[in-house]
């Protein structure tokens, strides 16, 4: 994911409404403001995973299976929940494998399927960083009151329930 570093300037906002007449800086501006909080997030995210020895992608997979009842899914299933291709996914399953903190099994029955599983040394890789995660989210988001908190929800929310927009050309 590209990070967005350096926000536009309102002087570079307004070249660029010379160049395109139609644009609304302030909706433009708003927007990249947006993206960067975004990006600050997830950087931020990944430097905290990172101290554990994980990805952020690696571990979704790792947060995914223990949301199941026998911690097992098909690769498929998790590519889907995770909105990545089936690659990606085997990118991910191959190097938590590698480190022991997922297994594949194949199903008896039809030697075709795959269950990825979380392993013991999975759920100690979670039970060493969920708690750090949810101290650090609850201590973020204690930087604004609950109603603020629940506006900027369901703003986002809005924002992007309605995300398909940018794909119009």
């Amino acid at each position: 994911m590209l990070l967005i570093k350096e926000l536009p300037t309102s002087e570079s906002l307004k070249k660029f409404s010379g160049y395109y007449p139609g644009a609304d800086i302030v909706a433009i501006w708003e927007f990249v403001n947006i993206l960067r909080a975004a990006s600050n997030l997830s950087e931020a995210l990944d430097k905290m995973l990172a101290q554990h020895g994980l990805l952020q992608g690696r571990w979704w997979v790792l947060v995914l299976l223990l949301r199941e009842d026998n911690l097992s899914s098909s690769p498929s299933e998790l590519a889907e929940k995770a909105g990545v291709t089936k690659a990606t996914m085997t990118g991910f399953i191959d190097g938590l494998e590698h480190e022991g903190l997922v297994s594949r099994l194949t199903d008896r029955k039809d030697r075709r399927k795959l269950k990825i599983k979380l392993t013991a040394a999975g759920r100690q890789k979670l039970d060493e960083v969920m708690p750090i995660y949810y101290t650090n989210v609850t201590t973020l988001m204690s930087q604004l009151s609950l109603q603020h908190r629940q506006d900027v929800v369901r703003h986002m929310q809005s924002l992007g329930a309605n995300a398909d927009i940018m794909k119009n050309l």
